[in-house]
């Protein structure tokens, strides 16, 4: 590969693999050149593919002096290290992302790469309520029988871009979906039982940061009026309810042809 710098062009440039680069918006970064300048070395920086001169170390009269770009997206945002040429970029925005190079040029030239990417602040999910319901389960009338709650939640971003929203039990993926370069809004259904053993939480992540918030399950689903029937025997029966405040227990009884019962309401404070 040839290199042209200064209109001279040297043949044999010695290129170094491309480095990727995450950072995240607002933030600073450092592209570390890991050399030393020496006396004669030149070194210049360049930006994206029509190779955008942004930061030069210029000779003269063995003085060095530092140039750096006057492009609007690169304005006060610059500095460079005289003694490695590094170069570090401030308070850094998504039109930052592309294609750093470094061309070093001394007894040898040598070539560095690396590749920036921007990512935005990522914002919380947010998680609302579909809908409750109840669907009941019943089982031999030995056992008893019962309703389940049941709730359809949803998690949503909006405006977002390079990112994977997913939902999760504990420490299990359940499900996840991802979105590339497009500025989109994201949704991802869950329906659960209300069960407060289960720990449920909406997580979204992009390589350098991920957002979570866990599920409040008590405000968005609403339980079912739990009733269970216990049969004791041919003659006693048990029905309970439970409620958020109280639980009601029915006993009845058969009892010479005729049915017997009796109520009683229990606080549960």
């Amino acid at each position: 590969k040839s290199c042209c710098f200064q209109s001279i062009c040297v043949f044999d440039v010695k290129t170094d693999e491309v480095k990727s680069v995450s950072v995240l918006e607002g933030d600073s970064v450092s592209l570390n050149t890991d050399v030393k300048v020496q006396g004669d070395d030149q070194i210049r920086w360049t930006f994206g593919l029509q190779n955008t001169r942004i930061a030069e170390i210029i000779k003269r009269d063995q003085i060095n002096f530092i140039f750096v770009s006057n492009d609007g997206r690169f304005r006060d945002k610059l500095l460079m290290d005289n003694q490695t040429g590094s170069l570090i970029i401030r308070n850094i925005r998504s039109e930052h992302t592309g294609l750093y190079e470094l061309t070093v040029i001394s007894g040898k030239t040598s070539l560095k790469s690396f590749s920036v990417t921007v990512y935005a602040p990522l914002p919380s999910p947010v998680i609302t309520s579909n809908s409750s319901n109840c669907s009941s389960s019943s089982k031999r009338s030995s056992e008893r029988s019962s309703s389940v709650s049941r709730c359809s939640l949803l998690c949503s971003v909006l405006n977002v871009s390079a990112v994977t929203l997913s939902w999760y039990k504990g420490n299990s993926l359940l499900s996840s979906i991802s979105v590339s370069d497009l500025s989109i809004s994201l949704s991802l259904p869950l329906e659960v039982e209300y069960q407060e053993k289960n720990t449920y939480s909406c997580v979204l992540n992009n390589p350098i940061r991920n957002q979570t918030t866990h599920l409040d399950i008590s405000p968005l689903c609403h339980t079912c009026a739990d009733g269970h029937f216990l049969f004791i025997d041919r003659h006693l029966i048990l029905f309970w309810l439970n409620s958020e405040q109280k639980v009601f227990l029915s006993v009845f009884f058969l009892k010479q042809g005729k049915i017997w019962g009796k109520n009683l309401v229990l606080p549960l404070n």
